[in-house]
């Protein structure tokens, strides 16, 4: 079972393959073909207690990474509270050594967990990397799918706009699949008007 892994320099934990999204570009749709992307090894047998996952990261030289990463084959949120502990844990034990902890999500964290968990990240999680993916509501379902339907597309918005009051680095995502430039600008002008920034990502063909 696969809860820590090294991807350029950075150290990704695996927590939960749980999501309540199926988007069309996900990853998880892979064959294995060789990359960390696509390994059956990010497949969990069993979700990994919080002790498993601590004693993962014990196992490894935490001072050397660039980055830690929740992310994996699920929404991470699932596992917040984990996650935080986690981070505590961590902290307690390298302080000032520890690297920045980044948490790759899709924004659902609040309808996930059903309460607001924004404050719970303040001096915990330096940068939330949030899938934006699309413009509107419609788009939004149409790509995702997620399971709240498009309540889903505007507790995300909402999310990212309160979550940069608590997190330093609060970053939309999109994904360059032969996306029209106009559409990249009107995602760069709603994460402008959130306050926050956007990253381009590269499509990888799984």
């Amino acid at each position: 079972m696969t809860i820590t892994y090294e991807y350029e320099g950075a150290l990704y934990v695996n927590l939960t393959n749980k999501c309540n999204c199926n988007c069309e570009f996900c990853l998880r749709h892979g064959k294995k073909e060789g990359s960390i992307y696509t390994e059956d090894s990010l497949w969990l047998e069993r979700e990994p207690t919080r002790q498993e996952a601590l004693n993962s990261f014990l196992s490894r030289d935490i001072p050397s990474y660039r980055e830690i990463v929740f992310c994996g084959y699920g929404e991470p949120t699932y596992r917040l509270d984990d996650i935080l502990w986690l981070v505590d844990e961590l902290k307690e034990r390298f302080g000032d050594q520890l690297p920045p902890v980044r948490i790759n999500t899709n924004g659902h964290a609040n309808l996930i967990n059903g309460r607001d968990v924004c404050p719970e990240l303040k001096g915990r999680i330096d940068t939330l990397s949030i899938s934006l993916n699309a413009n509107n509501a419609a788009d939004y379902v149409a790509l995702c799918h997620p399971i709240q339907g498009e309540v889903a597309y505007q507790a995300m918005l909402d999310f990212a706009k309160e979550a940069k009051t608590y997190v330093s680095h609060v970053v939309f995502t999109v994904v360059d699949k032969g996306t029209d430039p106009a559409e990249i600008e009107k995602s760069r002008s709603i994460a402008q008007s959130l306050g926050v920034k956007l990253r381009v990502r590269a499509f990888i063909d799984s």
